[in-house]
């Protein structure tokens, strides 16, 4: 039995056509240009031929300029390069490789770790980040790293062995134009504000027991055990 079943809905985004160009050039030793724009119909007919217009030109030029600026202006420093900044690919889809010192963070915790949200020292962490993933990893010290510096598990719930982060149901938007500094406080709110679950991937990332050393972060607000860490035999320049 033959039947037939609309699927383009399965297709993603659907663009429409809205207007094509044509260029036609003479022959000779010294050619001329012609442009011709035509509308497009509900079928995606060419319609209304008419020859470029200087303001059709001019919107062209704009949004291509406009495209363009966008791009450089993509993990550019709003000023002088934080000094935490370690490395910056603004090829392709650009990354970004950053240090932070131990400090205090909000987390946030499904209810069945039984880990109440709260406020806890992290450790030094290095961070890895294009537009669409993240790997993270600890550090020992608060000291600016090397490519010498050995890299430890990130301690922390929902990150693969190898450092990727499962950011679940989180909606990452990382804006085309954004500077450095507002691509690497995006990430790390993302990271941050997003609910620890459970761990990934069969390993233990700590030395010990990870609830409960959550809990007692949570509890005691002491600093971050660093003997805990366990080192993953990568260095930082393994990531470069």
């Amino acid at each position: 039995m033959n039947s037939s079943n609309d699927i383009t809905e399965n297709f993603g985004t659907l663009y429409s056509p809205k207007s094509a160009l044509v260029f036609y050039e003479t022959k000779g030793t010294n050619p001329d240009m012609y442009v011709e724009h035509f509308d497009m119909d509900k079928n995606g007919n060419p319609i209304n031929a008419h020859p470029l217009t200087v303001r059709e030109a001019n919107a062209l030029a704009k949004a291509l300029r406009t495209d363009k600026e966008k791009d450089k202006a993509f993990l550019k420093p709003k000023g002088i390069l934080p000094t935490n900044i370690l490395h910056i690919n603004p090829s392709g889809k650009g990354s970004v490789l950053w240090h932070t010192k131990a400090q205090q963070r909000q987390l946030y915790f499904v209810n069945n770790l039984g880990i109440p949200n709260g406020k806890a020292q992290v450790p030094p962490m290095l961070w890895l980040a294009s537009k669409n993933s993240l790997f993270v990893f600890a550090l020992a010290s608060d000291r600016r790293p090397t490519e010498k510096t050995p890299l430890h598990y990130a301690p922390f719930f929902n990150i693969y062995e190898n450092g990727n982060v499962c950011m679940g149901t989180v909606n990452i938007e990382i804006k085309k134009s954004a500077s450095v500094e507002e691509f690497t406080t995006a990430w790390e709110d993302y990271f941050f504000n997003s609910y620890f679950s459970h761990l990934l991937g069969g390993y233990n990332p700590i030395k010990g027991n990870c609830v409960n050393l959550w809990k007692d972060l949570i509890h005691t607000g002491e600093a971050f055990p660093k003997e805990v860490l366990k080192k993953n035999n990568k260095t930082l320049k393994n990531l470069l």
